[in-house]
């Protein structure tokens, strides 16, 4: 495994034209404006991640006012309510995109939200105070208790938010498996937490946040995709 600077100077070789700064691109929001945020415009960015995956984002984008509107505002509590016949109802709306299993899922993530801002206080609450140190357990609890949140959704979706986490992009795998610090792709716990190690271990020496670190491990390996 390598140092931070290490890392940092092996990126810097293979984009010369690159500051460091601009590599590690923007820091994760601070806790206080996560705090801010409503359970709505949380489950709101979740929703829209879902429904963005696999397409192209702008056209997701453009349409997301009329899924606000159908979607209540994305208040949870109304969402929870829905009756089947208005998902199916939904498919008819050309609106909106008709992808009956993550118009299901919005439903099934409102319930998702609502018992979470029970044991939590509030989602909102729940992430923000949600050490980065562990955020690959965050990631788990997501997944196993959302749907249509496989893959790098909560990742994606977490970042999207201004939640601090790294990312396992293709190029971050390369870098990590390069740097012996996994064999392939994370996928099982025991892999994940290999990796949570090493980057708190890079968070630990740089003082950088998660997303900054795991921008440059990507920059470090060639293109930095992330």
């Amino acid at each position: 495994m390598k140092s931070w600077s290490a890392l940092c100077e092996q990126a810097l070789s293979f984009h010369p034209d690159m500051s460091l700064e601009h590599m590690m691109g923007p820091p994760p929001l601070p806790s206080d404006q996560l705090l801010a945020l409503s359970d709505a415009q949380v489950f709101s960015v979740m929703t829209r991640r879902i429904f963005r995956a696999g397409l192209k984002h702008s056209l997701v984008d453009a349409k997301w006012p009329v899924f606000e509107s159908v979607f209540y505002g994305f208040n949870p509590e109304a969402v929870q309510e829905m009756s089947d016949e208005q998902l199916e109802g939904l498919m008819h709306d050309e609106r909106i995109i008709r992808h009956f299993g993550k118009i299901k899922a919005t439903r099934e993530n409102a319930l998702m939200m609502v018992d979470l801002a029970q044991e939590y206080g509030s989602v909102a609450k729940m992430i923000a105070h949600w050490p980065v140190t562990d955020i690959v357990s965050l990631w788990n609890l997501l997944k196993k208790r959302g749907k249509q949140l496989g893959g790098n959704s909560v990742p994606y979706f977490l970042r999207m938010l201004g939640k601090d986490t790294f990312m396992l992009t293709d190029d971050v795998v390369v870098a990590l498996k390069a740097l012996g610090i996994v064999d392939k792709k994370p996928t099982a716990q025991r892999d994940l937490k290999q990796v949570q190690a090493a980057f708190n271990e890079w968070h630990q020496e740089s003082g950088r946040a998660m997303c900054q670190i795991s921008r440059v491990l990507a920059h470090s390996i060639g293109q930095g995709h992330v």
